[in-house]
């Protein structure tokens, strides 16, 4: 070979190695922008690892609840401990708050305080009201919350921001971060060295959260596990609550007690329950099934027991906020503390079990403003129920099965997770989408309290002839649903009175003279699918029309909600005048009636009445408990 030839030789094997050298830098270039969640090659090769493709195949609903700057996750594996400090205004509010039904009260909701103004306490020594400082903060927190799920100030301030169909928003600050809060908590997307830190509990936990979906294949996305995009109707959400009700998914107590007995034979007394006909208390239209129902509540006024923990600090536990958009949970810790009926102090007499703790006071006395990060609140209530658990043998015996919570705050839903995930949950955000469980998850309705000393103020409304204005709605435009509402119907029929919020007026005065005299209350979600117009609309005797896809009304499981409300998908907004018109003038006064007697199920008193909003809450947590224990 000449001296040429050996030149070429000895260049070409240089210019390879450059050449490759060249490649794997663009391709690593490339993965560092395009695959923040690690290494491409790392996650074809690592079963132990989600996939990229995996991570971009999942349900932009999928992961509603994560928390901050910090997943679930971390709340669910960190050892970290935290300190109650004391109670301050929260700037970190969301629109759900920060509206009031579409007007302005008069207090002081847009202006920021750094100090918390004093809490007034009513005669019952509950704490009244905070004010709100405004939400700048939260839109700052939430706009940090990106991943597969953008979050916005909203109804629920863990919402998701429907802005197309599946758009990724991926945080160029913090990558690492934005991919671990891809991550859903059913274990089937943690990775292996998470998985393999999380006990039993916490795994049977988790997947249960979507384990009514998970059997219902229409619904699911099989190579997943997790929900599809499909909207679910009411006749389908019947389906989901029978086949729950046939096919508990609790787990099996470790040992038996007596009071299994005695729900099991609640249970047989409830499927066997005694045709009613002509009873005085209950119209039975308005019921899945009247007869059932009203055996039920026998038998819980009857046997009933509940075992309430003492543990915990004040104010996030055995403390009440009984004013305001969060009152439900305020006026449920209080009645249900005080009664002398159901609680018992014997817990091997008690079929329930319930952790007393304000969703709402949790927030406003542990999260940091400015943080962006809601972790060390799940951490807070994961170490909770970890003391519970360690102290009492209450909660293994079931794990959770037999415990329950009644929560209203917008992130109450995230904070229950993990273990808690087994409990049976009262929360005011029962989204399907975001994991609340039909046939084990109660729908807590969302009460707007104007007064702690008299919460039935104002009830009532104008008789069907004289309430002129067809369909009514005022307030923020956030949220999917209501910007369309606008846009259709805004200031274009004098039939249609739609605004975004009408002049600030003391007392509420015009958008309460709205609600009483118009025949539709247009309940609209926002960014999450609760709304307090719900109950308003009941509470002025207005038939609710409920534009809020997969959203599971409250008492789902009792009540018959098609026979006194109306339901319209959100795509069908700009039909909406003519979906009204459609329904006769006949069938309309019915409805009307049925929401007048529906009215007692859904009033706060001082004093509990039979059937009314306490005892309806504690029946459907009682209810769901009968249903979803297992034949031994």
């Amino acid at each position: 070979m000449d001296h040429g030839g050996l030149l070429v030789c000895q260049t070409e094997p240089r210019r390879l190695l450059w050449l490759f050298g060249l490649i794997l830098a663009v391709v690593l270039t490339f993965q560092h922008f395009e695959f923040p969640y690690g290494s491409a090659l790392s996650s074809l090769l690592s079963s132990g690892k989600v996939s990229f493709q995996e991570i971009r195949s999942l349900p932009a609903g999928d992961n509603s609840e994560l928390s901050g700057n910090a997943t679930l996750l971390n709340g669910l594996t960190s050892t970290s401990t935290h300190t109650i400090h004391n109670t301050r205004n929260i700037t970190g509010v969301s629109d759900l708050e920060k509206e009031t039904n579409g007007v302005n009260e008069g207090k002081d909701r847009g202006t920021r305080t750094d100090v918390a103004p004093e809490r007034k306490r009513s005669p019952s020594g509950a704490l009244g009201p905070v004010n709100e400082g405004n939400s700048q903060e939260n839109r700052e927190e939430q706009h940090n919350n990106a991943g597969l799920v953008k979050f916005k100030n909203s109804e629920n301030g863990m919402a998701l921001e429907k802005s197309g169909e599946h758009k990724t928003s991926i945080s160029s600050n913090n990558p690492s971060a934005a991919a671990t809060r891809n991550f859903n908590t059913d274990t089937s997307f943690v990775h292996k060295d998470v998985r393999d830190k999380l006990t039993k509990d916490e795994k049977s936990g988790m997947l249960q959260s979507n384990s009514s979906l998970s059997n219902y294949s229409s619904m699911v996305n099989q190579s997943s596990g997790m929900p599809i995009s499909e909207v679910l109707s009411i006749s389908k959400m019947n389906a989901l609550l029978l086949q729950s009700h046939a096919s508990p998914h609790s787990r099996e107590p470790l040992w038996s007690a007596p009071v299994d007995q005695e729900l099991l034979y609640a249970k047989q007394q409830i499927e066997n329950a005694p045709n009613v006909k002509n009873d005085t208390e209950l119209y039975p239209p308005l019921y899945q099934n009247v007869s059932r129902f009203k055996r039920s509540y026998e038998l819980m006024e009857n046997m009933l027991k509940v075992y309430i923990y003492k543990e915990g600090e004040k104010p996030i536990f055995h403390e009440s906020i009984l004013e305001g958009i969060y009152s439900s949970e305020g006026w449920f810790i209080k009645l249900m503390e005080a009664s002398h009926h159901f609680v018992t102090e014997d817990p091997g007499r008690a079929h329930l079990f319930y952790i007393p703790f304000s969703s709402r006071l949790l927030q406003l006395t542990i999260y940091v403003p400015n943080s962006h990060n809601r972790s060390n609140l799940i951490q807070y209530m994961k170490d909770h129920v970890e003391m519970l658990a360690a102290k009492y043998h209450f909660w293994n015996r079931t794990g959770g099965a037999d415990h329950f919570v009644a929560a209203c705050h917008d992130w109450a839903p995230a904070e229950t997770r993990g273990r808690m995930t087994s409990c049976l949950r009262a929360l005011c955000n029962a989204d399907i989408k975001t994991g609340f469980d039909i046939g084990k998850d109660v729908s807590l309705p969302t009460t707007y309290v104007r007064s702690a000393e008299n919460p039935l103020k104002g009830i009532g409304g104008e008789p069907p002839s004289r309430r002129t204005v067809l369909a009514f709605f005022a307030g923020y435009m956030h949220g999917p649903a209501r910007p369309v509402l606008l846009e259709y119907w805004g200031n274009k029929d004098p039939d249609m009175k739609i605004f975004s919020r009408l002049p600030p007026v003391r007392g509420n005065k015009n958008y309460i003279h709205l609600m009483r005299s118009s025949r539709y209350c247009i309940c609209a979600r926002g960014y999450a699918v609760h709304s307090p117009r719900v109950v308003e609309s009941i509470f002025y005797e207005c038939v609710p029309v409920i534009i809020s896809d997969n959203y599971v009304p409250p008492f789902f499981e009792v009540l018959n909600w098609e026979s006194f409300a109306v339901f319209v998908l959100e795509k069908d907004i700009p039909n909406l005048k003519n979906i009204l018109l459609s329904i006769t003038e006949e069938k309309y006064l019915e409805m009307q009636k049925r929401v007048k007697m529906v009215q007692q199920h859904f009033l706060w008193h001082a004093e509990p009445v039979k059937y009314d909003l306490f005892h309806m809450i504690l029946h459907s947590v009682w209810y769901n408990r009968i249903f979803q224990i297992r034949h031994t």
